[in-house]
């Protein structure tokens, strides 16, 4: 005999208020024998069907009154409709049921996918289970179904598993039990049926009971010990139903081909009698072959019925089926009174799932409901905390000291770019690989030539097969042969995205420096797997099977996150993302009203990118749309993206010093009016110099044309230095326009005038103190150990046109479509390299150097600025006298003030830049901000000035203040 495990809670429907009472007993009473029998009777609905199957449905509701429905494939508005229609012509409301084990997506298009099973299995903290078994619970009556087929508390504890495996939530009952009772309570505190299946435990089987019948041939102590713990652990939970599974259980009935479906001492017996549960039993599905091919429709029913099961699940044969039933209680095989108890207690769970009121199903936002962000990022979530990090020799990752190493990317499985490459570009500069299933040695070699160069290899495994089979999930001899290959001279670090047991079959995997279980293959893991590689997350999965002997149940290694920024939604920090549908408002007007053609806006909290977005195209006239990848003219961001962030890396060096002057840096200074200027004073705009030079129009004669020791249509030794396209400045022109700055006047008396003149000469004064080229002192110290491959000078060089967004169209000086080369007239005549204008780069790689700043020199747990300057830096020095700048960086010039140069809301302690092309950065320590705006305001000229006269970028950041604000998360 089994032990009785007693309930501690009962199933809820069974506590009903009186009204509801009422409502069962008068449903009841309007019933005859045949209803009452088509209420214990599900049929199998979809809706991505016919209209002939859509009417059969119908007629079945119409003519025999069954009792529910469990839907299949299909969309949500198109069984939406179908259930409005047999609602309203059933005579007592229909139960409505689907198998959701991840959510509506296991059935429905057009619906949030949530993680499989075993990849929860891997997650650490219940809570998050709880907290999807409550958003499946919205989303499945939102959708007007009110049983759910899940959770899965088969123990799979058999790799070769082909029809549970990734449905399981592992192998270690406990953990099983856990996870399924927060799943369980999850949806059965919202009103939604939980059904625990597959009784009593479908984990160690080699059969798939939808083409056949596995025969258990466990002991009682087995069972009881381990396929049936959870099932008990959750009756005592007050489990709502049970889903009866299709397997043959000698030690349990050993009657020649009879499933435990249709076994009484099963169902009846240990089921209801000694483990004494009172909910809903429901049949696995009836056309399933592991009873089908044994009994005809109706009668392998009526056996379900006899056997104990309240609902019969998937009846292909209704009339047939209550034909067979009526002869079962002609011949007292069964009593009227048996099928009396069984409909009652379907009654009182319509009554507790809300079916004693029922409404229709309102379609219009029905799609928008059940997609929305709370669900998205509660999956993200979800996939975050299960990734398993089964090895990282010598603490590979997250992948550190960015500058020093050359990375590659190899996609086994298939030919093209996968959502994992994308994610790891945002990273830092990647090379791409493809090894297709169809390699050929020939192919190996080749690739393994290419990749003889790279310092580290980041191995994603795709394409994978779901279940258990003879192929070994797809992975092939050559993808093997590969990374024994690589593992033998190269750091690698392999990213499975696919079912977890696929790893035993990656032979050579424990040799990798570095190997991530990512469970599944989707977006969203990919995405997150990327930025666990880089640190953006930290890894908190463990295995919650044994897949080999070198990875075992419970495996799993903790490892960095937050040492540089990660991508996530709004509601990741708090925020719900409709409380910044205004930023796309302003964005579309300004848009609309042609201040801008297009834009990139990022903003990050904590370390979080939790908005980024390009919006229109390159230009007015072009169809060419903004991407996120696309470079801008940064403008005067230059000023501090280079110029300010090489003297900070100097000071960390004790190589610079701000209070020391011009002329000790600068020996072109010495003798002038230039030589006492203190660079405190220069870096806040105090030290008197002229605002700028038009050094342009010292090379144009009267006639428009060039003179001739200035520029040249065609480059040589003498004009090698490139302006635009066709135009060339000659060598030594830089050294007349450093003599202009050093003979212009200076007037301190006119305190603060905001000025270009010192960072031109920032490149030289770098390259005087270091040694290095200024563009090669900053990739080198700033720009690689950031990953910001982006952030580049003269971007034709490199970059294609499509990547590089227009600016002006110059009908001045240089008499073209600016496009590739630099806006600023000074800064293109030094060879698009100076250190006030010249840069070019992306939000997302602008967004890592601001990263820097906010955390005070320090990124990818890196300390590249020394520790205390860039804070230094961004305080106000002389606010006293009414000069708002920190050293080089902007502060709010009028704080709360909607017309100043940052959001009304911006604490005054806040810092950043602006750019005369149309760009921002800002820095908000206070709140933990990041925010980074992009466009090109001056296409097709300079002289449009409605962003301005918008604000569009400062109220941008109003509209993030107000949605902190607005969840208690502002700090002023």
């Amino acid at each position: 005999m089994f032990r009785s495990a007693g309930q501690h809670s009962s199933p809820p429907f069974l506590h009903l208020s009186q009204d509801k009472v009422e409502w069962v007993s008068q449903m009841f009473s309007s019933l005859n024998t045949e209803e009452k029998i088509a209420q214990l009777i599900m049929v199998p609905v979809y809706s991505n069907k016919d209209q002939v199957h859509i009417d059969s449905i119908s007629r079945l509701v119409t003519t025999h009154k069954i009792g529910g429905m469990i839907f299949f494939q299909g969309g949500p508005v198109r069984q939406a409709n179908m259930i409005n229609r047999y609602q309203q012509e059933s005579k007592i409301p229909l139960m409505v049921s689907i198998d959701g084990e991840w959510g509506l997506a296991m059935r429905l298009d057009s619906t949030v996918r949530f993680p499989y099973q075993m990849a929860l299995g891997a997650i650490q903290d219940n809570s998050l289970i709880y907290d999807m078994g409550k958003e499946i619970a919205s989303q499945t009556k939102r959708a007007g179904l009110q049983v759910n087929f899940a959770p899965v508390v088969d123990i799979n504890n058999n790799a070769a598993n082909p029809v549970i495996g990734f449905r399981s939530f592992g192998e270690v009952q406990e953990n099983v039990s856990l996870k399924s009772i927060a799943y369980m309570k999850g949806m059965q505190d919202n009103q939604v049926l939980a059904s625990a299946k597959h009784f009593p435990g479908h984990g160690d089987t080699n059969v798939d009971s939808h083409y056949g019948l596995p025969v258990i041939h466990f002991s009682k102590k087995r069972l009881e010990d381990v396929e049936l713990y959870p099932f008990r652990e959750l009756i005592k939970q007050g489990l709502g139903s049970i889903m009866v599974a299709h397997m043959q259980i000698p030690v349990l009935d050993d009657t020649p081909n009879l499933a435990s479906t249709l076994s009484r001492p099963i169902v009846n017996g240990l089921l209801k009698e000694e483990m004494g549960y009172e909910g809903l039993v429901f049949t696995d599905a009836l056309n399933m072959q592991g009873v089908a091919k044994f009994y005809e429709p109706g009668v392998v029913d009526v056996k379900a019925l006899l056997a104990g099961n309240d609902m019969l699940l998937n009846t292909m044969n209704v009339s047939a089926t209550i034909r067979e039933v009526k002869k079962a209680l002609d011949a007292g095989e069964i009593t009227i009174e048996e099928i009396d108890i069984r409909v009652k207690k379907v009654l009182k769970a319509k009554a507790w799932l809300g079916l004693d009121n029922w409404q229709p199903i309102e379609t219009q936002s029905l799609i928008q409901d059940l997609n929305n962000s709370e669900a998205k990022n509660l999956t993200r979530k979800l996939v975050a905390n299960s990734l398993t990090l089964l090895r990282n020799t010598n603490d590979l990752l997250p992948i550190k000291n960015l500058g020093e190493i050359k990375i590659a990317s190899l996609a086994m499985g298939v030919g093209e770019k996968t959502s994992f490459q994308r994610g790891l570009e945002r990273y830092a500069p990647i090379e791409h690989f493809f090894l297709s299933k169809d390699a050929t040695l020939d192919d190996l070699n080749v690739l393994k030539k290419d990749l003889d160069k790279f310092d580290i290899i980041l191995v994603g495994v795709h394409g994978l097969q779901l279940k258990a089979g003879g192929s070994n999930f797809g992975i092939t001899p050559e993808m093997n042969l590969m990374l024994k290959e690589l593992n033998a001279t190269k750091k690698m670090v392999v990213s499975v995205f696919g079912n977890i047991y696929s790893l035993e079959s990656l032979v050579d995997l424990p040799h990798s420096h570095g190997v991530i279980g990512a469970y599944q293959e989707t977006e969203d893991t990919q995405d997150l797997v990327s930025q666990l590689i880089f640190g953006g997350i930290g890894a908190k999965g463990r295995l919650p099977v044994t897949v080999s002997s070198y990875f075992k149940v419970g495996a799993g290694l903790d490892s960095q996150g937050g040492i540089r920024v990660a991508y996530s939604l709004p509601e990741d920090i708090g925020i719900a993302s409709h409380q910044l549908q205004g930023i796309d408002s302003l964005i579309e007007l300004a848009i609309r009203e042609k201040a801008i053609p297009g834009a990139q806006v990022l903003v990050a909290k904590g370390g979080q990118v939790f908005y980024h977005k390009a919006f229109g195209t390159h230009t007015y006239d072009s169809l060419q749309e903004v991407k996120l990848d696309d470079i801008y003219d940064l403008a005067s961001l230059t000023k501090v993206s280079t110029s300010l962030a090489a003297f900070m890396y100097l000071k960390g060096e004790g190589r610079f010093d701000e209070n020391q002057t011009l002329g000790h840096y600068f020996p072109m200074a010495r003798g002038t009016n230039k030589e006492e200027l203190k660079y405190s004073d220069i870096l806040t705009h105090q030290a008197g110099l002229r605002s700028w030079i038009p050094f342009w129009q010292s090379t144009v004669r009267k006639s428009g044309k060039f003179k001739w020791f200035t520029m040249k249509s065609d480059s040589s030794a003498r004009f090698p230095i490139r302006v635009a396209d066709n135009l060339y400045i000659h060598r030594n022109y830089s050294k007349r326009i450093y003599r202009e700055i050093m003979d212009s006047p200076v007037d301190p008396s006119q305190g603060y005038v905001y000025s270009d003149l010192s960072f031109i000469l920032a490149p030289a004064l770098v390259e005087e103190i270091s040694g290095v080229p200024f563009e090669a002192f900053l990739r080198k110290n700033i720009f690689d150990p950031l990953g910001a491959q982006h952030l580049v000078f003269n971007p034709y060089a490199n970059y294609e046109l499509a990547d590089v967004v227009e600016t002006e169209y110059d009908s001045l000086f240089r008499r073209q479509l600016l496009h590739r080369t630099v806006h600023d007239e000074g800064a293109a005549m030094m060879g698009g390299i100076s250190g006030h204008a010249g840069l070019f780069g992306n939000a997302n790689d602008l967004a890592k150097l601001m990263h820097l700043y906010l955390y005070d020199g320090k990124y990818g747990d890196q300390q590249i600025i020394g520790q205390g300057i860039v804070h230094q830096y961004g305080k106000c020095v002389h606010c006293e006298s009414g000069n708002y700048r920190a050293m080089g960086f902007d502060r709010p010039n009028r704080p709360g003030d909607p017309s100043g140069n940052a959001a009304p809301s911006a604490p005054a302690s806040s810092f950043g830049h602006t750019g005369f092309t149309g760009t921002y950065a800002w820095i908000d320590p206070v709140n933990d901000l990041v925010y980074i705006f992009l466009s090109n305001r001056v296409n097709p000229t300079r002289e449009n000035r409605k962003l301005y006269q918008l604000n569009t970028r400062t109220n941008v950041m109003e509209v993030v203040y107000q949605a902190l604000k607005a969840n208690g998360l502002y700090v002023k």
